[in-house]
């Protein structure tokens, strides 16, 4: 798994996102609750199908989705207080463009900020745009035993790295959560990381190392790790 081109990927699989995105829709939700007010004005970052905007629970003035892919903004829901904008979270022309709309009450992003090229200089930009974040960022603790055996090195930010950037913003909490998925044999296992847009937009492994993963994976379930950074 690299961090490749995971817009391909999500392009693709769109339609079968919701179906296979347990742990996000779960991330989405706990997310949610951690918030301890009610914003009116929200940025979601890398917003996918909707998860965040179905969860929240109360009524907000403005929703502002970005996400790279059009498919998956084409499954966000709308309203006459919601835009969806189609584009790269990190690209200059919508950084100038969500800067004209700022400040947000809050600006939140799950299961998105991992695929940042630049995570530093993406955290500290939208550091600008509101005084409150709520990000749940998947870790390189993802998929620990499948790299393990593949030999191969994951390309998610370690929670290390992220507990560096976390400084950005001033009293922010930051800690960790484990998930867990299990399934009835290993090819549904690469099956789900197929279909639920976790691959990075590459092939898992080859044949051969599939082969090997299969036979030697000790696991009926998949590992997740996700950092949770409120401000």
């Amino acid at each position: 798994m690299y961090k490749k081109n995971h817009i391909v990927e999500f392009e693709k699989y769109a339609k079968n996102y919701d179906l296979f995105a347990k742990v996000q829709k779960r991330v989405a939700q706990e997310l949610i609750k951690e918030i301890d007010f009610k914003p009116l004005r929200i940025l979601d970052i890398g917003c996918g199908t909707g998860e965040i905007y179905k969860n929240i629970p109360w009524k907000v003035e403005k929703f502002i989705g970005v996400d790279c892919s059009k498919n998956m903004c084409q499954l966000h829901p709308l309203s006459t207080n919601t835009e969806v904008i189609c584009d790269d979270f990190e690209s200059e022309d919508f950084k100038k463009r969500v800067l004209h709309l700022a400040p947000f009450d809050l600006v939140i992003s799950s299961s998105a900020l991992q695929w940042a090229k630049e995570l530093e200089q993406t955290l500290k930009f939208y550091s600008k745009l509101s005084d409150r974040v709520a990000f749940a960022i998947f870790t390189s603790g993802t998929f620990k035993t499948i790299y393990k055996i593949s030999e191969r090195k994951s390309f998610l930010p370690s929670f290390d790295l992220i507990q560096t950037l976390a400084k950005i913003y001033k009293n922010s909490n930051l800690y960790k959560r484990s998930y867990k998925i299990e399934f009835e044999d290993t090819l549904s296992m690469l099956r789900h990381i197929k279909y639920s847009g976790t691959s990075g937009g590459s092939e898992l492994l080859s044949y051969g190392n599939t082969k090997h993963l299969i036979e030697s994976y000790p696991y009926k379930y998949l590992e997740f790790e996700v950092a949770f950074l409120l401000n």
